[in-house]
């Protein structure tokens, strides 16, 4: 039995439909009643029983479904090994995160390692002026950015980090002895301007570009990095949104950090070009997907 008819023949088995089987498994119909037609006749026996309303598997059929189903979980699992000691010594994932975000995803990075340990993890840093060059250009092999990602040459991966998002404004600004602001606030500051690198749709989605009662954020002075970004507002000249881990790894003088308690969930995914696409990559992406977003 070929492995796409023991495909097919488990897909089937499961699904108890030939229609819902072909159109998992990307075949014809007629390509699934061939392959079962295939093996009863090699096999002289039924492994199916079809009427007009219901399909079943025969007694032989139950037993060759768990024969079948061990056999094929021992074969991926030895080429699941095969793949792992291909990642041998000397691949280095190049990770680009925003500022301190390496730290919080230290689980994900010892779950990768304690997998592959073969492997390294390397971090760059990212600006949110230019969020997808060092992807583009082979700097980085993967970044973690907020969603959504909405680029042609990009694969968007796993989530790997969801959090809230504070307010950065000068601790003389008036909004400052609040315990938390809201989204409406920002309508009356100028945020920063990240420039034309980063697409507009997804700056909004740190950044929006109107509040929930849809008045206008004004965008204001230009900033390319994040301390950048710090002066502007030590300097009272605008306040912006960031995500709350700044608050965490940051206390720099003059500038207070204020939880923006209506902002939505932002949530963080892997991504890389998918022209790049390596086992390493589909290595972290699926320990990413195994652990699960790491809240912060």
């Amino acid at each position: 039995m070929e492995l796409r008819d023991i495909e097919i023949f488990l897909t089937l088995a499961e699904e108890l439909h030939f229609g819902r089987t072909a159109e998992r498994l990307h075949v014809s119909q007629a390509r699934v009643s061939q392959a079962i037609g295939r093996q009863e006749r090699r096999l002289g026996v039924a492994l199916f029983d079809r009427t007009s309303r219901r399909v079943s598997l025969t007694p032989v059929g139950r037993r060759l479904r768990e024969d079948l189903q061990q056999a094929l979980d021992l074969l991926q699992a030895g080429l699941a090994r095969a793949e792992a000691a291909s990642l041998g010594a000397g691949h280095t994932l190049k990770v680009g995160v925003f500022g301190h975000a390496g730290h919080e995803l230290r689980p994900l990075v010892d779950a990768f390692l304690a997998r592959h340990p073969g492997c390294d993890v390397q971090f760059g840093e990212i600006n949110g002026s230019d969020p997808f060059t060092a992807l583009r250009t082979g700097d980085h092999d993967v970044h973690v950015l907020w969603l959504p990602v909405a680029e042609p040459d990009l694969t968007v991966g796993p989530t790997v980090l969801t959090g809230g998002r504070v307010l950065a404004l000068s601790t003389g600004h008036p909004l400052a002895d609040r315990d938390s602001v809201s989204l409406e606030d920002l309508a009356d500051n100028y945020v920063v301007d990240l420039g034309p690198e980063a697409p507009e749709y997804w700056v909004s989605a740190m950044v929006p570009t109107r509040t929930p009662l849809g008045r206008r954020i004004p965008r204001g002075p230009a900033a390319r990095t994040f301390h950048e970004i710090l002066s502007l507002v030590t300097a009272g000249r605008c306040v912006h949104p960031l995500g709350e881990i700044v608050a965490r790894y940051n206390n720099p003088p003059g500038i207070a950090f204020l939880p923006i308690h209506d902002a939505p969930t932002i949530q963080f995914a892997l991504t890389w070009r998918s022209n790049h696409d390596s086992p390493v990559i589909r290595a972290l992406a699926q320990t990413a997907a195994d652990l699960g977003p790491i809240s912060l």
